[in-house]
């Protein structure tokens, strides 16, 4: 039996999470291999929940931000190769040795300074250069101007005692805009690196820099390797964005009513008074608020849906609580489940109408679902586990 309380939760479907991966993957060539990114929690899905689905269904590695998300995975009990596509402080370095983590590197000062705590802990790190070619992140710079700089620089990173080079990448800025050249632009400036570093006699390894939108849109772009992200948990790069596969969303966010009221005209709601009754209506209380990630801006704007109808928030959102208006709804009692994300009936909020409301994307919407939301997983309809973030 579920032990998780019906206040507010979401519902993670991790069967279509596996045949996202598997429609992914048939779309790549014959040995090019797939990272799935798992940072941020995979998304707001469950990181650890998430990587077992994709560990089983083939993927080789795993992407993640920090070395924190790294020994999540490997105390989790898998095995497989972990990326840190971000920064690792170099006296982590007998971590990253100890769970055996490949880190990214992205400048040679880094690359000197974690040589240096790689020896002091006697062992080696696997290591990948992150190669900059117009995102202004991270990575040695290759614009054109400082190239043989920069080759001479991973020469000479690469021959550091302690390190061992097993790929390269880098990252795109505008992949999700499939008529901006600037994307070919950066493609070629890490082709013409690749071959200098390559002359130089460095061993690359692993080269990629396909995101999920660059996987989808450019496939000449795949190389040895690709990063899958959002498009593993079923959400679209960007608003608009042609989407040559089908995907299924993996969340929805749920809630219930737990207090109904029939107000009269002219009785405001919540703080600030912002909105007021117009005429007589039924307004019902919902216990989530910008605390669980529904952001204050949802304010008067958001829809939700109940028993497949669309029912308008009223008033301002709270940190813990919010109101809908449920006026004509029929059947809406307390108990009554709320779909904040999802389907009810013949009606939908996406994920990308939801981070729209918030003014934002559907990235940061679905990471910012908070660690109070118990997430629930389902497969084949049938619920099989739970991850209470307050109750491990």
């Amino acid at each position: 039996m579920s032990r998780f309380f019906k206040r507010t939760w979401a519902e993670v479907d991790l069967g279509g999470a596996e045949r996202n991966f598997r429609r992914i993957r048939a779309c790549l060539p014959d040995g090019c291999r797939t990272a799935a990114i798992v940072k941020a929690d995979a998304y707001g899905s469950g990181a650890v929940a998430m990587a077992k689905v994709f560990d089983a269904v083939g993927t080789e590695m795993f992407g993640v931000s920090n070395i924190e998300e790294a020994v999540q995975l490997r105390d989790a009990g898998l095995h497989k190769p972990v990326l840190i596509l971000g920064y690792t402080p170099a006296e982590c370095a007998a971590e990253l040795i100890k769970y055996r983590v490949t880190q990214s590197v992205f400048s040679l000062q880094y690359a000197l300074e974690l040589s240096r705590a790689a020896v002091a802990a006697k062992g080696r790190i696997a290591v990948h250069f992150a190669l900059d070619t117009g995102m202004s992140r991270i990575g040695f710079v290759f614009d054109g101007e400082k190239d043989a700089e920069s080759a001479d620089e991973i020469k000479r990173a690469a021959s550091l005692p302690g390190l061992d080079c097993e790929g390269a990448f880098t990252h795109f800025a505008v992949a999700d805009e499939p008529d901006n050249p600037f994307t070919n632009v950066q493609f070629n400036r890490f082709k013409k690196a690749a071959e200098l570093i390559k002359a130089r006699g460095v061993k690359l390894g692993v080269l990629h820099c396909c995101n999920s939108a660059a996987l989808l849109l450019r496939p000449e772009m795949r190389l040895d390797m690709v990063r899958p992200g959002i498009i593993l948990y079923g959400l679209t790069p960007a608003e608009g964005m042609p989407m040559p596969i089908k995907l299924e969303p993996v969340m929805s966010l749920k809630t219930v009513v737990f207090q109904i009221k029939t107000l009269p005209a002219g009785v405001a709601v919540s703080y600030g008074m912002k909105y007021v009754t117009d005429s007589q209506r039924t307004v019902a209380t919902i216990p989530i608020g910008y605390a669980d990630g529904f952001a204050r801006s949802m304010s008067n704007s958001a829809d939700v849906l109940v028993n497949g109808r669309r029912a308008h928030v009223v008033g301002r959102v709270c940190m813990d609580q919010c109101m809908i208006d449920v006026t004509g709804i029929p059947d809406v009692h307390e108990g009554s489940v709320v779909t904040v994300v999802g389907a009810d009936g013949g009606q939908t909020i996406s994920m990308e109408e939801y981070a729209g409301k918030m003014g934002t994307i559907n990235y940061e919407a679905s990471c910012l679902i908070g660690k109070r939301v118990p997430r629930v997983y389902f497969k084949d309809g049938r619920e099989i586990g739970e991850l209470d973030y307050f109750r491990p």
